[in-house]
Formats: C-alpha cells, sequence, structure tokens
C-alpha cells in the first residue's frame, strides 16, 4: 500500500518541481522621441504601436502578436519599436516641430487617425510614413512586416 501511494505522490512531486522553461522575447519597446531619432540616425524602419490604456484590442495585440517569440526577435532586430499613447501628457519632437500627444498623432496619421490600435511604420530612407489602423494578429502582422520591408528594399535600391 505504501508503494501505491508512493507511485500516486510522484506525479503530484514532478507536477509541483519547476520546469527549466525557455526564455520569452519581448520587445525592446522606446519612447517616441528616443526611438523616431535612432530610426532616423540607424536607417531602420521605426514601428510606432499607437495604442491607450482603455482599449481592449491594443491590449489584445501586446498579449497575441507583440508577445510572439518570432515577432519580437523580428523587430528587436531589425526595427526600431515604438510606443506611443497621445492620451498621456508629453512633448514630442519631431525634427524643428514640438507637438503634445494629440498633435504627434495627427501628424503621424495625416490628420486622419484610424482609431485604436494603429501601427505606423516610418520608413526613414523615403521620409514616408505609413498607417495600418486596427488589431493585426501574429501572422498578419509578420506578413505586413514583409510587405514593408520589400518596400523599403525597392526604395534603397532606387537611391543607390
Amino acid at each position: 500500500m505504501k508503494f501505491l501511494k508512493f507511485l500516486i505522490f510522484i506525479p503530484i512531486l514532478l507536477a509541483a518541481t519547476p520546469q527549466a522553461s525557455e526564455t520569452k522575447t519581448e520587445v525592446n519597446w522606446t519612447d517616441f522621441n528616443t526611438g523616431f531619432q535612432q530610426a532616423q540616425d540607424e536607417g531602420k524602419v521605426a514601428v510606432i504601436d499607437c495604442y491607450t490604456d482603455w482599449c481592449g484590442w491594443c491590449k489584445k495585440m501586446d498579449k497575441n502578436t507583440f508577445a510572439v517569440d518570432s515577432i519580437a526577435k523580428r523587430l528587436n532586430k531589425d526595427y526600431i519599436s515604438i510606443k506611443f499613447n497621445p492620451e498621456k501628457p508629453g512633448t514630442y519632437y519631431t525634427g524643428s516641430d514640438t507637438l503634445n500627444g494629440k498633435q504627434l498623432l495627427l501628424a503621424l496619421s495625416n490628420n486622419k487617425p484610424g482609431g485604436y490600435p494603429t501601427t505606423f511604420f516610418f520608413v526613414p530612407q523615403t521620409n514616408q510614413m505609413f498607417q495600418v489602423p486596427g488589431y493585426m494578429d501574429a501572422k498578419k502582422f509578420d506578413e505586413m512586416l514583409d510587405n514593408v520591408e520589400r518596400y523599403q528594399k525597392a526604395k534603397t535600391l532606387k537611391t543607390r
């Protein structure tokens, strides 16, 4: 009987024992002022996640898209990742302009904000901003990154 109790107890012990787990990669987010300048200096595309604290779809995108290991690694390697909440107080610099959050949102969106979340892609080689409103799952976001990279490569080749 003791042996039977022991056999039952082993799986419980194993389940309670901490397992060595793979560490998840997190996106290295930066603030707008730092990231926007860094994108220009390094020639990397800036991915600007425009969100609000109350937005459920923004939280879902954080959890289901940006938390995916392959997305986080790709963003950290090839992009400058910026988190921007236009509802928070702050001063933002875009070259010679000094803007508040609402003004920056209007500038990024060409006076046509698309709701939350919205992802902006700033391509420094052409000084162009692209706006993609709405939630994107990891697959759609990965495809969007492919499109941005194709565009950037095509524009870089034309300027050579």
